[in-house]
């Protein structure tokens, strides 16, 4: 199973009963969103802990989930079996063992297999379970939306899903009401190739671009082709892991890491140095605006900078 192509949540909405067809069309059609999610969900009771679980299938879940989580196979391989997973919270505070099935009260009284803890970046949400699982536990159909629309700001995107779903909803922002352009630096250079994507830039970003946060690239290799499963060519004609036009590549294209010959822009050893040489080159590690006009130069759209860099803050926040 391979990491999907990640979104990222800025709110959560929930209606008592759960949301129609026709508040999911209102959501959709509001500006600025991207995508949402309906899920279904319920306050539960798993070995005498209280609970709220979501339930989706994996296949529509996991992208919204944060980086770490949608990469860990042995979290969805669980949630494909019907597990339940918590965050390590949750999973610390009630001891419970992986694999180990415990008595569960929802809509009906049954029990639920323990498949382990991750991060699941949504406020009030303790667990998740696969759509399957949470229909045979009574879970409420459609309670909870999540909403993707990177283009507007989280205070007022607030109010307009609180306008679209009407007076009985309650929404909670998951984003910073401002995206930051604070994120960590690595100067620290190994020896060698990396032997992962993460490694991959943390060591383009030093080597290439002293004073680029990895975070960066990270978050812009995730969206552009999911870290190398996309490789285009878009619409655009882009083409490769960090998704170069050729022009664009005929002019910033190296070779990384101690490749020799042409610069290939299919190969992500060459790719993301080169990535970091051209945001170098357009003022990234200024940091705040000479941040944000880099990433803007590499995808002419304000909402791609604010979702490169709400992307970024979540892999700053998972690396401490």
């Amino acid at each position: 199973m391979t990491t999907p192509r990640l979104i990222v949540p800025d709110v959560i909405a929930t209606v008592p009963g759960g949301l129609t067809a026709a508040d999911l069309k209102r959501l959709s059609h509001l500006a600025g969103v991207r995508a949402v999610l309906p899920i279904d969900g319920a306050k539960i009771t798993v070995d005498g802990a209280p609970m709220t679980v979501l339930a989706a299938p994996a296949s529509a879940l996991r992208p919204w989930t944060p980086p770490s989580t949608a990469a860990n196979q042995l979290v969805w391989s669980a949630f494909a079996l019907g597990d339940l997973i918590t965050t390590p919270q949750l999973g610390m505070s009630t001891q419970m063992v992986t694999g180990s099935k415990y008595p569960a009260v929802a809509g009906v009284r049954t029990t639920v297999t323990f498949g382990g803890s991750a991060l699941l970046g949504i406020a009030g949400v303790d667990g998740i379970i696969d759509a399957a699982n949470g229909a045979k536990l009574g879970l409420v159909k459609n309670v909870a939306v999540l909403v993707n629309a990177p283009a507007n700001s989280p205070l007022a995107l607030v109010t307009q899903v609180e306008g679209a779903l009407g007076t009985r909803s309650t929404v909670i922002r998951l984003v910073p009401a401002e995206v930051s352009t604070s994120l960590p630096v690595d100067t620290k250079v190994s020896a060698g190739r990396p032997a992962t994507y993460i490694a991959l830039f943390q060591e383009s970003a030093a080597r290439y671009c002293p004073g680029l946060s990895w975070t960066v690239l990270a978050a812009i290799g995730q969206i552009e082709s999911a870290d190398g499963q996309n490789l285009g060519p878009s619409t655009a004609g882009a083409l490769g892991p960090m998704q170069f036009l050729p022009s664009t590549w005929a002019a910033w294209g190296i070779d990384g890491f101690g490749d020799t010959g042409p610069p290939n822009i299919m190969n992500p050893f060459d790719a993301v140095p080169s990535a970091a040489r051209l945001l170098c080159a357009d003022g990234a590690t200024d940091g705040g605006a000479g941040l944000r006009q880099a990433i803007f130069d590499y995808n002419h759209a304000d909402w791609y900078v604010d979702e490169v860099l709400t992307l970024a803050a979540e892999y700053a926040s998972e690396s401490r």
